[in-house]
């Protein structure tokens, strides 16, 4: 489906994926209108702690494991794309510590990835997050994107209805809500989708070099504020911090470095949400009109200027690249469904 340049984009949700969508989309000349209920940052990619890390992606979450080289390809786009917004991208690396066992077993694992045993992952980097979001959404509005505090009800090619009722003239959404998108109402293949609830404490900076520290069960990323994180809860969509969920993080973070204050920490809560194998749903829903960009687990950040090039490319009717396949917005529709859609063509 080729859209015509100018044509009218509504984009559901704020996030990474969403407002570096809404920058590409802008930029090429579509007018685009961001619509989210919450404040400025107050969602995953405003909580996250901004690692651009494929190895230790692949090393410690085994529905990454399979993804290393998509999220390599992701990740060197960002030197163009973070120099184009004045984001800087530091490249300090994510240092491994912790037991000697322990620190063996990732030795092993980055092995078998076919990648040096090194104490320091060099090619993981990381952006500060919150920041990085206010700036996002400053370039998008300046290429004349607008970004409304109101959510989405339905859709239907034409009119975009919003929770307060009001309808406004839409020629495409694009999907880029988190937890919310679950229900498959907006588009069918959300049903897919599983949220993940994540905690992350903050505390006052130590001294120290710029690198990620990452110990059995926790990483410490250091920033205006050293970022611990950070809980994986399957199946929780609740934004309530609870501490009996952060005991186990604390306990592994005061393993690394005693001297923290965690008792005082300030809990930040995100829900992001997931497929069955960790890629985001990117491409056209069954829903007419709907574009889908929603799913990226732990790797919003990562993904964000790929993903936002591949909507450009759907919404364009040109190739979305080699990535297209693995990340297809259809993927997990039953054979049966595919086969009536074609045949209704």
């Amino acid at each position: 489906m080729k859209v015509q340049t100018g044509a009218r984009i509504a984009v559901a949700g704020a996030g990474a994926l969403g407002s570096a969508a809404a920058l590409r989309l802008a930029r090429a000349g579509f007018s685009v209108t961001v619509f989210d209920p919450a404040p400025a940052g107050d969602n995953a990619s405003g909580v996250a702690a901004g690692m651009l890390a494929p190895v230790s992606e692949a090393l410690f979450d085994p529905a990454s494991r399979d993804h290393l080289d998509l999220m390599r390809r992701a990740r060197d786009l960002w030197p163009a794309f973070a120099e184009s917004l004045g984001i800087e991208i530091v490249r300090a690396g994510v240092r491994i510590e912790g037991s000697e066992a322990w620190r063996g077993q990732v030795g092993q694992r980055l092995r078998d990835l076919g990648l040096p045993a090194d104490e320091t992952i060099r090619e993981d980097w990381r952006i500060e997050a919150r920041p990085a979001l206010e700036t996002l959404r400053a370039a998008a509005e300046a290429a004349g994107a607008r970004f409304e505090a109101r959510a989405v009800e339905s859709f239907a090619p034409g009119a975009l209805r919003l929770v307060d009722g009001a309808v406004e003239v839409f020629d495409v959404l694009l999907l880029a809500t988190g937890p919310g998108a679950r229900d498959g109402r907006l588009a069918p293949e959300t049903t897919a989708l599983t949220p993940i609830k994540g905690q992350i404490l903050r505390t006052d900076a130590t001294a120290g070099d710029a690198a990620v520290v990452r110990g059995e069960g926790v990483y410490l990323a250091p920033g205006e504020m050293l970022a611990v994180g950070a809980t994986m809860e399957a199946g929780r969509d609740d934004l309530s911090p609870d501490a009996s969920a952060t005991k186990a993080l604390r306990a592994a973070a005061w393993a690394l470095r005693p001297d923290l204050d965690l008792d005082q920490a300030e809990v930040e809560v995100g829900v992001r949400v997931t497929t069955p194998d960790g890629l985001p749903l990117v491409g056209w829903s069954a829903a007419p009109g709907v574009l889908l960009a929603v799913g990226a687990r732990r790797n919003g950040w990562l993904l964000a200027p790929l993903v936002a090039e591949m909507v450009a490319a759907y919404l364009n009717g040109d190739n979305p690249g080699p990535d297209a396949a693995a990340m297809d917005a259809r993927r997990f529709e039953e054979p049966e469904s595919q086969e009536a859609d074609r045949a209704g063509e």
